[in-house]
């Protein structure tokens, strides 16, 4: 696989302030890859040396084997800050025909990639609309339709589905799905979920410091599964406790069973004894997944 980017060493201080502290990660060209943190974090710190905006202040930071900003990443790179803005004394089209045109498109190019962008994020019907005419939702969309321009190799997205209703957050998520044999991208989300369903690899910064940093699919832990459920149910615990394979039960949320097992004890599959028992018993169960949820192996 193709390395995109490697930051080793990375530290950024502002004043006093550690924002990130001694960072280090490669990010290599396919799945998309989740950035989980709080807030403060130093999600958008970093974010923002690998696109160039801001120096680290010890360390190193390559992108596409150069340095971030450079003319190597020149639109090979785009990123949708969460608070992004359009201008409100232009349409759309003439909004990003003229960021296509800072990329060097010539107007005929970046019409075409207007159009192209646009359609992408379900709009193709708004090119001559001002912003003030659409919803929040929508003004969000066109943003993302501007960092897609170009087809650039890298997208980092903070929090791109944030305020859309849910299905048009649906739709964002089927289309980084689908250009995800394309584009690299790069997700900052406070939806764990979200972030569960598409990304491979893991980031989890706090305080300025990575805490984590591992592939979802590499590390499953076949040692638990998590059971959801439609409610709560009081004898459930128990009733798994007398699967013989079954370890431990803690009810790690509401209506949600983290299961610790022996998968070396034999016997029928684990899952279908513990699926058994849910309908023996009238239990209704929502879904059924080896190892633990993201949430549960980010916050132990």
């Amino acid at each position: 696989m193709s390395t995109l980017i490697q930051v080793k060493g990375l530290n950024k201080f502002f004043g006093e302030k550690h924002a990130l502290n001694n960072v280090d990660f490669d990010i290599e060209k396919g799945s998309p890859v989740a950035l989980i943190g709080p807030n403060g974090a130093g999600k958008t710190t970093l974010f923002s040396i690998l696109c160039g905006y801001i120096q680290p202040s010890a360390g190193s930071v390559s992108v596409f084997g150069a340095a971030p900003g450079s003319n190597a990443t020149f639109g090979r790179l785009a990123a949708l800050p969460q608070d992004a803005q359009l201008d409100p004394r232009f349409s759309i089209a003439h909004q990003l025909s003229f960021y296509g045109q800072l990329q060097g498109f010539n107007k005929k190019k970046s019409s075409i990639e207007v159009e192209r962008t646009l359609e992408l994020v379900g709009l193709s019907d708004i090119l001559n609309e001002k912003p003030e005419a659409l919803s929040h939702g929508m003004r969000k969309r066109v943003t993302i339709a501007q960092a897609l321009m170009g087809s650039p190799e890298i997208v980092m997205f903070d929090e791109a589905t944030a305020g859309l209703d849910p299905l048009h957050a649906r739709e964002i998520r089927q289309l980084v799905a689908s250009l995800s044999n394309e584009v690299t991208f790069i997700l900052s989300s406070h939806d764990l979920n979200e972030l569960e369903r598409l990304c491979q690899q893991v980031l989890y910064l706090d305080k300025g410091v990575l805490q984590h940093n591992s592939s979802i699919s590499e590390n499953i832990d076949f040692s638990y599964f998590t059971l959801r459920m439609e409610k709560q149910e009081s004898a459930l615990i128990d009733g798994l406790k007398s699967i013989e394979q079954v370890v431990d039960v803690v009810n790690s949320q509401d209506k949600e069973y983290l299961i610790s097992v022996n998968q070396n004890q034999g016997g029928a599959p684990l899952d279908i004894q513990i699926l058994q028992m849910c309908h023996q018993n009238k239990w209704s169960y929502r879904q059924l997944t080896n190892g633990k949820t993201l949430e549960n192996t980010l916050f132990k």
